[in-house]
């Protein structure tokens, strides 16, 4: 099994998620895909950020979508790190990128950067939302894309087919052996998050998921070659 760690938001258990610092870090430790959350300005600019609004993770208040670029570009998003666009990430690492939209405005939005930059194999757009992955599949001829779910059921399986999705990204809490055997038997790749400990680790491996969305580097070389550690060790 090609087992693949992917960073979420870069390695934001160490460094501040979403920003080009916490992408370079990702790829410095050797993860092999690196996940960023996607949200327009009010001027269109692709700004990565996983918030609607930019509370939580800089020294601004207010929704992405009632701020310019510029505006966006004066807040602090953490260690002095500027809020990145997705192009300058494109540009700061070279490992492929699973891109987590919102909307459809954003699908069409990010549908153009890639015709543009031929971003295809490059890459995987994720979302929560069906349609979202229906219009990038529509707009972006062979496209990978992965449907996320929190709180799921069976029925996410279907919906990711529907949508034309090959991956399924999945709640750990929520996984269950049925949800798996369904995934697999409609040949979905599934990846489990937030995957930070060794005991999250286990179920992944007993799961025979496809690999796991982590916020810390060090679950890249415990997943591969330590999965089964003991019960005292930590990720």
């Amino acid at each position: 099994m090609n087992f693949v760690t992917i960073g979420h938001r870069g390695v934001m258990g160490v460094e501040p998620e979403n920003t080009l610092r916490s992408f370079v870090a990702a790829e410095e430790a050797g993860l092999d895909v690196i996940e960023l959350d996607l949200h327009l300005s009010k001027d269109g600019a692709l700004v990565v950020m996983h918030d609607p609004d930019v509370d939580r993770t800089t020294d601004g208040t207010g929704p992405i979508a009632d701020q310019t670029l510029a505006e966006l570009r004066t807040l602090d998003a953490g260690r002095g790190e500027r809020v990145p666009v997705f192009e300058e990430v494109l540009d700061a690492v070279t490992l492929p990128l699973q891109a987590e939209i919102k909307d459809v405005q954003a699908a069409r939005a990010l549908a153009e950067v890639m015709r543009a930059r031929d971003l295809v194999g490059r890459v995987e757009v994720s979302s929560f939302h069906d349609e979202a992955l229906a219009e990038m599949a529509r707009l972006v001829p062979g496209v990978r894309t992965a449907l996320i779910g929190s709180r799921y059921g069976l029925d996410i399986v279907a919906r990711a087919e529907d949508a034309g999705a090959t991956t399924v990204c999945l709640n750990l809490r929520r996984l269950t052996l049925e949800i798996v055997e369904e995934a697999r038997r409609r040949d979905l790749r599934i990846i489990g998050w937030v995957v930070n400990t060794q005991h999250q680790l286990r179920l992944v491996r007993a799961l025979e998921l496809d690999g796991a969305t982590t916020d810390y580097p060090e679950i890249r070389r415990t997943g591969r070659f330590t999965a089964w550690a003991g019960p005292g060790d930590r990720a």
